[in-house]
């Protein structure tokens, strides 16, 4: 669950190690690292591309979940690209309602 870049070099070598072991990991993992920027970086216009992907990828499980992306596309894809959010509406209010 930790990003790459704050793996340690043993914790890299370890996880190198694990990976080649089984191609189908390595291409889950690649796959989930690759959402993940997309999420981050905000690249709502690489979405169709990772569905695709996760669809002919070695993992049933990131297949399902491309298919839930793909149900609400619209909204996955203006997370991703829009400015705007609802996170003042969904955020948990600290305040008293006393």
């Amino acid at each position: 669950m930790t990003h790459p870049d704050r793996l340690d070099t043993e914790e890299k070598t370890r996880l190198e190690q694990i990976l080649a072991r089984c191609p189908e990991l390595m291409n889950t993992a690649e796959l989930v690292r690759s959402f993940a920027a997309t999420m981050t970086n905000r690249d709502g216009h690489l979405l169709d591309d990772w569905i695709a992907a996760a669809d002919t990828g070695a993992s049933p499980y990131l297949a399902t979940f491309a298919t839930g992306l793909r149900r609400d596309h619209a909204a996955v894809q203006a997370g991703l690209t829009l400015d705007h959010n609802s996170g003042a509406v969904e955020e948990p209010s600290t305040k008293s309602n006393l």
